[in-house]
């Protein structure tokens, strides 16, 4: 039971950054109806501000975690207004903003490894190496702090769509982008506002995963499994989005400790198979047939 216990709590730590990097995706899709293949290229650059604002200027944590979301939510709004806004001004096929994206990912993490060189880099020492003891389990201190962290943001993020003018926008947009503009919503505005939503929590997530593993040009491809995640709970919803990334995390860790970590990619891509194959729009999603 305690060895269950404690990867039960190793998934939710997964998960929860796997979360914050699946909405980014959602926010997205719910909108423009195109997967952001981008969003990897601004997880890792958001590791990279975090690690270099510690290190080169000697930021604190909590300043450096601050400038890393708004790094990351700046570039997440270039990608958007130099990559798909000409895209939108043309009403160009969804295709194209498909490869655009890709071309993105890949001109970032090149760049990257232009100037910055494909060295592994490691995050200063932030919390105190011992586990917290509770009982027979051992939680480490990072991944606590992860969960947290990705509550809180969610938990934001949620209160924002739910609760504000620009958040009833993007509800709006995400059911009839068309008749949104006939009503008077502002959609470039809600556009601007979802890039800048998920690419600070993109930063953030990119962040979290370069403490407690390390920071590399590749660290995006991470964003692999929150596009399953996202996909698993249905594109375009967000507790879809967080549902999936928390029962993938669950699924990878469970895997790896009672069957073989070697398997634990395989599993996953089989039951998000099995469950496309059942039903298509994911756990929570609606087809896209269905937005009227």
């Amino acid at each position: 039971m305690t060895v269950f216990l404690q990867q039960l709590i190793n998934g939710l730590s997964l998960g929860s950054v796997y979360a914050l990097m699946a909405v980014g995706y959602s926010l997205v899709y719910s909108i423009m109806n195109f997967s952001n293949f981008a969003h990897g290229g601004v997880i890792m650059v958001g590791a990279y501000i975090g690690y270099f604002a510690m290190t080169a200027l000697g930021l604190p944590f909590w300043l450096a975690f601050i400038v890393c979301g708004l790094g990351a939510g700046l570039l997440a709004i270039l990608l958007e207004r130099l990559v798909y806004f000409p895209l939108r001004s043309r009403s160009a096929p969804f295709l194209y903003y498909i490869i655009s994206a890709m071309g993105a990912s890949i001109f970032l993490e090149n760049i990257v490894i232009a100037t910055i060189g494909p060295t592994f880099r490691t995050y200063p020492q932030v919390f105190a190496t011992g586990p917290i003891q509770v009982g027979g389990l051992a939680i480490g201190r990072i991944d606590v702090f992860m969960i947290i962290i990705a509550a809180a943001g969610l938990l934001l993020l949620t209160l924002i769509i739910e609760k504000t003018k620009v958040g009833l926008g993007i509800r709006a947009s995400s059911y009839n982008i068309k008749a949104s503009t006939l009503m008077g919503v502002n959609v470039n505005m809600v556009i601007f506002t979802i890039f800048l939503l998920g690419g600070v929590l993109a930063g953030f997530a990119g962040m979290l995963f370069g403490m407690k593993y390390t920071v590399y040009p590749q660290i995006g491809n991470i964003t692999t499994k929150s596009f399953i995640a996202a996909v698993f709970g249905g594109l375009g919803s967000l507790p879809g989005a967080i549902v999936g990334s928390v029962l993938l995390g669950l699924l990878e860790t469970l895997t790896a400790a009672y069957i073989s970590s070697n398997l634990r990619d395989l599993i996953a891509f089989v039951v998000l198979i099995g469950v496309l194959v059942i039903k298509p729009s994911g756990l929570m999603g609606k087809l896209a047939e269905e937005k009227a």
